[in-house]
């Protein structure tokens, strides 16, 4: 990295970039680190899949937080030395663009803005029985599908009023849901633990009579499903000032700080379970809400799911802000239908209205058709994990063909002679990790439910490739790809 990169504002080397940006730097160094911990929510995965997790897998699925943790974090620090070389909104679009090509990032973006918005049908799907129990109702799946589209609502319009609200939600949904997650599991431990930390070596025969080493791979999509939202902070590079040095940080900070959370929030759970043996049969299948039922009684029970509903508000709102943006981002390039719309942008409020629309129409519909299915929410979240992964490792992919290629990073953070080990290990990380996502372990059942998280990608991909090949999007726009990689001399930013 030269003394002149280095030293560049975040303005000087956006330009440099090819970019003018009309966002305005409203976000600050806690509020980017908040909107990535409130999208990572360790408590929206862990009481969304805890039941599912444990039935699977026994205590010991607690496990997986450590595993998917050490490899997300080496993602992490990939995607640090990008955002810190091109602080772009959008992440992985951009990213891949500079790294490899138009086409190699259109797909890239394809596939990362499904997988987002999937995500946000998932998360507010998984809000919706809370939302219900809290107002009195028996959950069912029409008033789950009904709070859900209610939870985005309320998303939308928080993300509509601008930079500056988004933080101060941002920021309060992390101060709320840290808090409370916190108290919860300190008066778990305290008042209603019944076992000691050897369960976590037990599996109270979830395995059946083989190994248990599938039943735990089955039960890691609670880790797998934990571990992403500290992407965000680069979503949001053009609202951040002094990017370059703030979102790396930020995103390591998400790993540390949510991944603790998470990891106690599970614990906390798993000690106080009064039987295994009746998750795993199925008998107990929502041990989250007996738990906290017995633990605080009728009314403590109802201001517990109170601060959960905050989590969950606060992810999908990170969410919507992280699509908007990659959306925005992939718009102001021309790659995609209707980019002239979704690229337009609020000069009053300085967020990209139509893209922020789309971020709540989408899942919407999603939400709706997932009441032709009886296990929705599984087959949700499983597509939606699987698309963010196969997201993440395309750049890590396109990072390291560029590496090898002579590519140096020259932002404020790079990992130095660490940097090819990493982006190998991240690699094989995300590719074990995919590998687990799509696994068929229902023999028994219809071949398309048992194949139905590979389907689901190889149909977006599928979808994408058919329309790129057609429509050529990537051909719209004259800006700058591929150069991350030196032609002849060393990389220095040049001007567009």
């Amino acid at each position: 990295m030269t003394q002149t990169d280095s030293t560049l504002s975040a303005e000087d080397r956006l330009r440099n970039l090819g970019y003018t940006s009309e966002f305005k730097r409203d976000m600050s160094p806690w509020a980017n680190f908040s909107l990535g911990f409130t999208y990572l929510s360790p408590v929206v995965s862990t009481y969304t899949l805890f039941g599912v997790a444990l039935a699977l897998g026994g205590p010991p699925m607690i496990w997986s937080f450590v595993v998917a943790g050490v490899g997300q974090f080496l993602v992490a620090l990939i995607f640090g030395e990008l955002v810190a070389q091109y602080p772009v909104a959008g992440g992985v679009y951009p990213w891949a663009r500079r790294l490899w090509g138009k086409r190699w990032a259109w797909m890239t973006g394809w596939v990362y803005m499904i997988a987002l918005l999937v995500t946000i049908a998932s998360v507010s799907y998984g809000a919706g029985p809370y939302l219900a129990t809290l107002l009195g109702y028996t959950a069912n799946v029409g008033n789950t599908v009904l709070c859900a589209i209610a939870i985005i609502v309320v998303s939308t319009l928080i993300n509509y009023a601008g930079t500056k609200v988004l933080s101060w939600a941002a920021i309060f949904g992390f101060a709320a849901e840290i808090i409370g997650a916190l108290a919860v599991g300190i008066w778990l431990l305290v008042d209603n633990r019944v076992h000691g930390l050897g369960v976590l070596f037990d599996s109270f025969g979830a395995e059946g009579s083989g190994s248990y080493l599938p039943a735990f791979f089955a039960a890691g999509i609670i880790g797998l499903y934990q571990y992403y939202g500290f992407e965000a902070c680069g979503d949001t590079a053009e609202e951040v000032k002094d990017p370059g040095r703030v979102i790396p940080k930020a995103m390591r900070r998400t790993i540390y700080i949510g991944g603790a959370a998470a990891t106690f929030a599970c614990l906390s759970l798993l000690l106080a379970v009064p039987d295994f043996g009746r998750v795993i049969s199925g008998e107990d299948a929502d041990p989250v809400t007996n738990i906290l039922t017995n633990a605080f009684g009728p009314v403590g029970y109802k201001i517990v799911i109170g601060v959960v509903l905050i989590s969950f508000l606060s992810c999908t709102m990170s969410l919507q802000a992280a699509a908007s943006r990659l959306t925005y981002s992939y718009a102001r390039d021309k790659m995609i239908f209707g980019h002239r719309a979704l690229a337009r942008f609020n000069k009053k409020r300085h967020i990209p209205p139509y893209a922020l629309a789309l971020a709540g129409v989408i899942p919407a519909i999603i939400i709706f058709a997932s009441m032709l299915s009886s296990d929705a929410l599984a087959k949700i979240v499983s597509f939606a994990t699987l698309g963010i992964y196969l997201g993440f490792q395309m750049v890590v992919f396109a990072a390291l063909r560029a590496r090898i290629k002579g590519w140096v990073p020259s932002g404020e953070f790079t990992l130095g002679r660490w940097g090819m080990i990493v982006n190998v290990l991240a690699l094989a990380y995300g590719v074990a990790a995919m590998v687990n996502m799509v696994w068929p372990r229902t023999p028994d059942a219809p071949w398309y439910d048992n194949y139905v998280v590979i389907l689901s990608g190889v149909l977006v991909v599928g979808i994408g490739l058919v329309y790129m090949l057609i429509a050529k999007p990537f051909g719209n726009s004259d800006a700058a790809a591929g150069d991350a990689v030196p032609v002849g001399e060393p990389l220095t930013l040049q001007a567009k």
